[in-house]
């Protein structure tokens, strides 16, 4: 039991209305896509889903404050909580029928993440933590198996997981990132969630990206340290507030920073 139990409860509950939404519209026809100001898309399954968690929690927590991809911040709550949305992370995924995807929903107490769901319908898969309670995989709560990272400890042993070489060409990091993938016994594009969700669970020991907002992050970094692996920033930062994500077992950390981050390793 921990202190946020009910609160990861509900959690799944928004979850399960929003893969309602988001698998009813998957792969349909009529799906309506559009680009935002940043010309990344959005389609009507995201505004929905993010509709429908909003409009739940408003009702069961009326007094946290809450932060979407789609529709912003609202005004800071009484409670000083405020729950992270990302309708569907991997949207670009979404509108072209490949099903690695899913809604992401977090749980911040002042500045830490204290929960987090991540819920990928179209895998059949779900992951979720609480603060002191361990990180978990499964389709259900019923089918719950404990996440646990690996115990890879050097580079030359390790899988790495990436969603876009592009990116890391875009921030001037291409060359660091692609002597890290040298290093590496082995690198894939997972992408997305899914990459981070795979480090948790010890199947992946590494992944990174070079941006990222924080409703791309908050659920994934309290699965992944309650999993006993490190989130931070690329530049070293702990946390969720670094604009990017360096992920791994923790035994891999240091030199992972060393290539993404060009942190001088000790020693």
């Amino acid at each position: 039991m921990t202190a946020f139990d009910d609160d990861l409860r509900l959690a799944h509950v928004l979850a399960d209305s929003a893969d309602a939404i988001t698998m009813g519209r998957f792969k349909a026809r009529d799906l309506r896509v559009e680009s935002k100001p940043d010309m990344t898309p959005v389609s009507d399954a995201d505004k929905a889903a993010e509709e429908a968690i909003r409009s739940a929690l408003s009702r069961a927590r009326p007094r946290d404050a809450m932060l979407g991809e789609e529709f912003g911040e609202t005004a800071a709550g009484a409670t000083g909580r405020k729950w992270i949305i990302d309708p569907i992370d991997g949207t670009k995924n979404y509108v072209r029928g490949v099903p690695v995807w899913a809604t992401l929903i977090g749980l911040m107490d002042g500045e830490e993440v204290v929960a987090g769901v991540v819920s990928a319908p179209a895998l059949g898969r779900r992951w979720w933590a609480a603060k002191g309670g361990g990180a978990f995989t499964g389709r259900s709560l019923a089918s719950a198996q404990r996440c646990q990272v690996s115990k890879v400890a050097t580079v030359a042993d390790a899988s790495l997981a990436y969603s876009s070489v592009v990116s890391w060409e875009e921030y001037g990091k291409l060359e660091a990132f692609l002597d890290l993938s040298r290093a590496c016994w082995r690198t894939r594009a997972y992408g997305d969630f899914w990459s981070h969700m795979l480090v948790a669970e010890g199947a992946v020991d590494m992944a990174a990206e070079p941006e990222l907002s924080l409703w791309d992050m908050a659920a994934l970094a309290v699965i992944v340290t309650e999993a006993g692996g490190m989130f931070t920033s690329v530049d070293g930062a702990p946390g969720v507030f670094g604009g990017s994500a360096a992920v791994s077992n923790g035994l891999l950390h240091e030199e992972l920073l060393f290539y993404v981050g060009g942190q001088q390793l000790d020693g």
